[in-house]
C-alpha cells in the first residue's frame, strides 16, 4: 500500500547527481511577440522601418491592439464616429460640418489621426492617457508611412480563402519535400542556415513521442540504428501511424479540445459515463477517418440521413460540457450556458475564433456581430435538454442512447463494454427537437433578456451561408468544409504543425482573428491547408509529410549565431527542444518499467493521487465522486488517457505539468516551469514504483552494475550513457548503499511504495540503491524532454 504522505527521500543526493549530469546541457528559453513578423534591426540597434508598409503584417497588429477598442468592429463602442475596420469607414468625413478626416490617403498633413498620435496635448493625443495604451515611436512611424504610401487596406488574412502556392525553388542540396522549400526560403530571407540532422537516437525518440506519446524501446532503437536502407526512417513513421498507440495519442489531444471529463462539474460534480464516446474517438483515429467526416459526425451525426448508431454516438462531442444538478438554480439560465459552451467549442476548435466575445456585444476586434453570435447559437439550440437535472447522481441527462451487448456486437464493436461492470451503458448524445426552438439576441448575453429573433446563419466576413444547406448542425458542418471556407483547413493543419513543433505556424492556434498572431510562414500554411483538403482530409498524410521533412529532422543544438538572430526559433533553423506532456511523463515511466497496461478503451481508472483531495472539495451530494477509491491490479497502470477526470479536482500531477482543466475547449496548453513539477518528479508514487520495477528488471537482466545503469539510462533517455555519466551514476548508487547501511534510508519503507509486488529474490539493499539511481535518471531533464 502507498503511504498517506508522498515519499520524499534523499532529495539532496538526487538533485546533486541530476545537476552533475545536466551541467553540460545549456537551455535557452525565450519568448517574443509573434505579431511583428517582418521587421529588421537597423545598424543602430533600433527596429528599421520597412521600405514598403504592408497592412496585414505592419499596420493591422498595431491598430488592432491600440485602436480597435474605440474604433473597431463593435458599432456600439465606436468613438467620434471613426472606425478603422474598413477603408470606407476610415476615410470618411468627420465632425458636425463633415469638414475634416482622420485618414487621407497620401496626405499626412490632412490626416487627423497622424496629428493626434504625435500630439503632446493630453486632451488630444491618441490613444488617450486614460486608456493606458501607448504607441511606440516605431508604431507611430509605421502608421505615418502607411498613410504616406496611400493607407492601403487589405482584408484580414485569415478570412481570405487559401490559394494554391508556388513552391519555392530548391537552391541548395537541403530538403526532403515541399515543406522544406518554404522553410528554407524564410531562413534565407532572415540570414539563417538550417542545422544538421539529428542523430538517429534523437530522431526516433522525437517521432515516437510526437506520433504515439511513448518512447521507443531499446530494441526499436537498435533496429533503426542497424537499418541502413534509404527508407528506414519512413518505415518507422508508417509503422507508428498504423499503431493503436498513435490512435490513443491523437485521442488524448482531442480530449482537451472536446473538454472531456468523467464528471458533470459544478458543486456536486456527479459521475457521468462518456467513455464509449472516447472509445469512438480512438476508433476514428485508428481507422484514419477523413477529418471532414470525423468532425461532421461529432457535430451532426444524428442528422445524417439514415444515421448509424456509430454516428449518433459521435455526437457525444457536443454533450461534454458541464451540467448542473444543484437545486435552486434557474434551469433556463444553465441551458443557455450549455448552448454557449457548444458555440465556444465550435469557434475555438474549428474556426480558431473567439465567438464567445460577441455574446454581450459586437466583437471588439473581429467582424462578428452579436447577431452573428446568436445566429450560431441557433444551430445548437434545438435539443430537448434540461438546464437543471433533477434527482441524484444516477439520473442521466437527456437525450441519451443506451449501448447494450447486442449493439456492441452489431455495430459498436470498438466500444469496450466488456471492461465495464454494467451490461448497458447510457451515453449522452444530440437529438434535434421536432420543432426548432426560437433563438433570440440576448441583450447583454442574459438568458432572459430576449431581443430580436435570429435564425441559423453565419457571418459573411467568413463565408455566407449557402441557401441550399440545411438550417441545422448538418448544414453548419457542410459550411465548415465548403471549399471557400477560409479557416477550417488552416486551423486543422496549424494544430498538426503545433503537435510536431510545439508552436503552430500561427502561434495563437486558438485565435486566427485580429488579435491573434500572424502566420510565420503564410504561404506554407496555405500550401498545407490545400494539400490537406486535396488529400481527402487525410490526417495521417499531413503528419507524415511533416515528419518526413528535413525541417522536422534537424538537431536541437543551438548555434550562437542562430540564437542571436532568432532566439525563439521562429524561422526553424533548428528543431525545438520541448518538455514532454503530462501524460507522456507518466506513460513513459510506466512503459520503460514494463508496468504499462496496453489495453485499449473502456471505463476510466483511478491511479495514485494524494489522499483526501476529493473529500476536500465534495459538494455534499454524495455519489461515486465523493471519495477517491484507488484502482487495483493492472488498472493502476493504464495510459494516462484513461485517468478518471473529475472536473472540480483534475488529476493533480497532470495539472501540475500543464494539462488542460477540461472546463472549456483547449487547443493549446500552457507552458510553465515551476518547483511543484520537480516535487512531483521526486515524490509521485507512480514514478518511485516505476523506478523500482525498472531497477528490478535491470538486475534480472544484467549482473554488472555498469550494465544495469546502461540498461536503465538507455530505456529512459533513448541513448547510451557516456563513461562520465556511468561513473557519476555508479558513485550515486554506492552513496545510496552507504546511506542504506547506515540506516539513513529505510529500505522496507521505501520498497513498500506502490502496489506492485517487490521481487524478494533480489537483495533489498541493492534493489533500493539501484531504484534510487533509476529514479534519479527518471528525473533528468533529458528524460522528460523530446529533442
Amino acid at each position: 500500500m502507498i503511504k498517506k504522505n508522498w515519499f520524499l527521500l534523499a532529495k539532496k543526493s538526487l538533485l546533486k547527481i541530476a545537476l552533475a549530469i545536466l551541467s553540460t546541457i545549456s537551455i535557452v528559453s525565450c519568448k517574443t511577440d509573434n505579431k511583428y513578423s517582418e521587421v529588421a534591426i537597423a545598424e543602430n540597434g533600433k527596429i528599421a522601418i520597412p521600405d514598403k508598409i504592408d497592412f496585414t503584417f505592419h499596420v493591422k497588429p498595431i491598430i488592432s491592439d491600440r485602436c480597435f477598442i474605440c474604433h473597431g468592429p463593435d458599432k456600439n463602442a465606436v468613438e467620434g464616429n471613426f472606425s478603422m475596420v474598413s477603408p470606407e469607414e476610415a476615410y470618411k468625413a468627420l465632425g458636425e460640418k463633415m469638414d475634416h478626416f482622420a485618414i487621407v490617403p497620401g496626405n499626412v498633413e490632412k490626416s487627423g489621426m497622424i496629428n493626434r498620435i504625435y500630439s503632446e496635448d493630453p486632451s488630444a493625443i491618441m490613444p488617450p492617457p486614460e486608456s493606458n495604451l501607448i504607441l511606440t515611436d516605431y508604431e507611430k512611424a509605421i502608421l505615418k508611412k502607411w498613410v504616406e504610401q496611400g493607407a492601403e487596406y487589405k482584408d484580414h488574412w485569415a478570412f481570405i480563402p487559401p490559394v494554391e502556392q508556388t513552391v519555392p525553388e530548391k537552391k541548395e542540396d537541403w530538403g526532403n519535400n515541399e515543406i522544406d522549400n518554404f522553410i528554407y526560403k524564410k531562413l534565407e530571407e532572415n540570414n539563417l542556415k538550417p542545422s544538421k540532422k539529428a542523430s538517429k537516437e534523437k530522431l526516433i525518440r522525437r517521432v515516437y513521442f510526437d506520433l504515439t506519446g511513448l518512447p521507443p524501446s531499446p530494441k526499436a532503437i537498435h533496429q533503426f540504428l542497424k537499418d541502413s536502407s534509404s527508407n528506414a526512417y519512413e518505415k518507422v513513421i508508417d509503422n507508428l501511424l498504423s499503431s493503436k498507440d498513435y490512435a490513443e495519442n491523437m485521442a488524448a489531444e482531442w480530449m482537451d479540445i472536446a473538454r472531456y471529463a468523467d464528471t458533470h462539474g459544478y458543486q456536486d460534480d456527479f459521475e457521468r459515463t462518456m467513455w464509449p464516446w472516447r472509445d469512438w474517438v480512438i476508433h476514428a483515429f485508428k481507422n484514419n477517418i477523413p477529418y471532414n467526416e470525423f468532425v461532421t459526425d461529432q457535430l451532426a451525426g444524428d442528422l445524417i440521413p439514415n444515421a448509424s448508431l456509430e454516428q449518433i454516438l459521435a455526437t457525444g462531442f457536443n454533450r461534454n460540457h458541464k451540467i448542473t444538478y444543484e437545486g435552486g438554480v434557474i434551469p433556463e439560465e444553465y441551458r443557455v450556458e450549455y448552448v454557449e459552451d457548444r458555440i465556444q467549442t465550435f469557434g475555438t476548435a474549428f474556426l480558431g475564433l473567439t465567438l464567445e466575445c460577441a455574446r454581450c456585444h459586437d466583437h471588439k476586434y473581429d467582424p462578428i456581430s452579436q447577431k452573428a453570435h446568436f445566429s450560431f447559437f441557433s444551430f445548437f439550440n434545438n435539443i430537448d435538454e434540461d438546464g437543471l437535472v433533477n434527482g441524484g447522481a444516477g439520473v442521466i441527462p437527456k437525450p441519451y442512447i443506451t449501448i447494450t451487448e447486442k449493439e456492441k456486437s452489431d455495430v459498436l464493436n470498438f466500444v469496450q463494454l466488456n471492461k465495464s461492470e454494467a451490461k448497458e451503458i447510457p451515453v449522452m448524445v444530440m437529438q434535434e427537437m421536432d420543432t426548432p426552438r426560437q433563438a433570440y439576441i440576448l441583450n447583454r448575453g442574459a438568458y432572459d433578456q430576449h431581443g430580436e429573433k435570429v435564425y441559423p446563419d453565419t457571418p459573411a466576413s467568413i463565408l455566407s451561408y449557402p441557401e441550399e444547406f440545411e438550417k441545422n448542425r448538418l448544414g453548419l458542418a457542410k459550411w465548415l468544409f465548403h471549399e471557400d471556407n477560409p479557416l477550417t483547413a488552416r486551423v486543422a493543419v496549424n494544430r498538426f504543425w503545433q503537435r510536431m513543433f510545439g508552436t503552430g505556424i500561427v502561434a495563437s492556434s486558438y485565435d486566427f482573428g485580429n488579435q491573434g498572431a500572424l502566420p510565420s510562414h503564410p504561404e506554407l500554411l496555405d500550401y498545407l491547408a490545400i494539400k490537406f483538403r486535396k488529400s481527402g482530409w487525410d490526417t495521417k498524410d499531413i503528419l507524415k509529410s511533416i515528419a518526413m521533412s528535413q525541417t522536422y529532422q534537424q538537431s536541437t543544438v543551438i548555434s550562437k549565431e542562430n540564437l542571436e538572430k532568432d532566439p525563439p526559433n521562429k524561422w526553424l533553423a533548428r528543431a525545438p527542444r520541448l518538455r514532454l506532456s503530462a501524460e507522456m511523463i507518466r506513460d513513459q515511466a510506466l512503459f520503460v518499467s514494463g508496468l504499462l497496461n496496453t489495453e485499449v478503451g473502456g471505463p476510466s481508472v483511478k491511479p495514485y493521487q494524494p489522499d483526501g483531495i476529493w473529500e476536500e472539495t465534495t459538494g455534499g451530494g454524495g455519489g461515486s465522486t465523493s471519495s477517491y477509491i484507488l484502482s487495483e491490479g493492472k488498472d493502476l497502470y493504464r495510459k494516462s488517457l484513461y485517468t478518471f477526470w473529475k472536473r472540480t479536482v483534475p488529476p493533480p500531477s497532470m495539472i501540475t505539468f500543464d494539462a488542460a482543466s477540461r472546463d472549456l475547449c483547449s487547443v493549446k496548453r500552457q507552458e510553465t516551469n515551476t518547483p511543484l513539477q520537480a516535487l512531483v518528479l521526486l515524490n509521485d508514487p507512480q514514478l518511485i514504483e516505476a523506478a523500482r520495477v525498472l531497477a528490478s528488471n535491470a538486475i534480472t537482466t544484467n549482473e554488472e552494475l555498469a550494465k544495469q545503469i546502461v540498461y536503465i539510462f538507455e530505456s529512459a533517455t533513448s541513448r547510451l550513457p557516456d563513461e562520465t555519466e556511468i561513473t557519476e551514476l555508479s558513485n550515486h548508487y554506492n552513496d545510496m548503499l552507504n546511506r542504506i547501511s547506515s540506516n539513513e534510508i529505510k529500505v522496507d519503507e521505501y520498497l513498500s511504495i506502490g502496489s506492485y509486488k517487490v521481487d524478494t529474490t533480489i537483495s533489498s539493499d541493492k534493489l533500493a540503491a539501484l531504484s534510487l539511481t533509476a529514479h534519479t535518471i527518471l528525473n533528468l531533464d533529458e528524460t522528460i524532454t523530446k529533442g
